[in-house]
């Protein structure tokens, strides 16, 4: 376990525990008020070992950062952890693709009893909507929309300053509206989701159908090996089929959005996550579709933005839905 380059060097009095579980690693903060982290851990998940070894990992990263706020005096006020995939508001995981083993763990209760500090559990793509509503670029909004485009597509919805996460904590999941009703089939079981046209893997079989028609392309080459940075890398040096890719990700972003902004009268879309980089290529492609397909009152002032926290998202969202436990 290696501590994460750049912690912010400042100090404060309090602090509370943020856990960012992903499918590959476990990110864990002490997070200021103020949102600065103040200490930062990470290491790989290991939920395919099951979950008695993730959780051993859990405790491990979990008391290696409480021993250093006891070392920097330091008083941890609370736990928030995010997680990829459906929680009810108890803390139970309903479901996860990527952590399938802790279906049906109540994680929040868990944490407590571990840490016996106050904890909440909550999804992760709600997670990155709280950071950006609390610490980034959704601060000047009442409402918006926030997609996370990384492996797959999370979305998080702000409605008069809050988080709305539905009744049992599992609303917002636009990654699954469907965008193209005889298209790719998603793992969700339905058919033409966005999640398969506007994430990362999505833009990557863009590329491979595009490719396979024998389109002249800079990434022909590498046809079996893409990855949606290199299509993107390709797109600003002006690769047609690469820029194609992009525009596709950003029309089907831009449909999905519409919907919302139809249904809820929203002040902004927000993009994050990895492929979130390549805002200056999909934002016009957002831009264009919502302008063509959503209501003219309702796009009137609307802005499509670049989210501000990057990877810090889920930590940073966990860490305010945990000060909202202490204030």
């Amino acid at each position: 376990m290696q501590p994460d380059a750049h912690p912010h060097p400042g100090t404060a009095s309090s602090a509370v525990l943020a856990i960012d579980i992903g499918g590959t690693n476990l990110r864990m903060a002490l997070v200021s008020r103020e949102g600065f982290i103040l200490k930062r851990l990470s290491k790989p998940c290991r939920i395919a070992d099951g979950i008695d070894r993730f959780l051993a990992s859990l405790s491990e990263c979990v008391q290696a950062l409480t021993d250093f706020a006891t070392a920097t005096a330091v008083s941890i006020r609370a736990v928030g952890a995010g997680v990829p995939g459906a929680a009810d508001s108890s803390g139970r995981v309903l479901s996860s693709v990527n952590l399938a083993p802790l279906v049906g763990f109540n994680l929040r209760e868990w944490l407590a009893a571990t840490v016996h500090l106050p904890a909440i559990m909550l999804n992760d793509a709600n997670a990155a909507a709280f950071a950006e509503l609390t610490y980034g670029a959704g601060r000047p909004f009442d409402s918006f929309i926030h997609f996370t485009l990384g492996t797959g597509v999370g979305s998080g919805l702000v409605l008069d300053k809050r988080v709305w996460a539905g009744r049992r904590g599992i609303a917002a999941e636009y990654g699954h509206a469907t965008v193209e009703p005889d298209g790719r089939v998603c793992s969700c079981g339905n058919q033409g989701c966005l999640e398969q046209y506007a994430s990362a893997s999505g833009i990557v079989l863009t590329a491979m159908e595009l490719l396979s028609m024998g389109r002249n392309s800079s990434l022909a080459d590498r046809i079996e090996s893409i990855t949606a940075a290199q299509i993107a890398s390709a797109a600003f040096a002006g690769d047609s089929v690469a820029v194609e890719c992009l525009e596709m990700a950003g029309r089907y972003l831009g449909i999905a959005a519409a919907s919302a902004v139809n249904l809820l009268d929203l002040e902004a879309v927000i993009i994050g996550g990895g492929v979130a980089e390549s805002f200056t290529l999909l934002g016009p492609y957002i831009s264009a579709e919502l302008h063509k397909r959503a209501y003219p009152s309702a796009r009137e002032g609307l802005l499509v933005l670049k989210g501000e926290l990057g990877d810090n998202a889920g930590l940073l969202g966990a860490a305010a839905a945990a000060w909202q436990l202490v204030d």
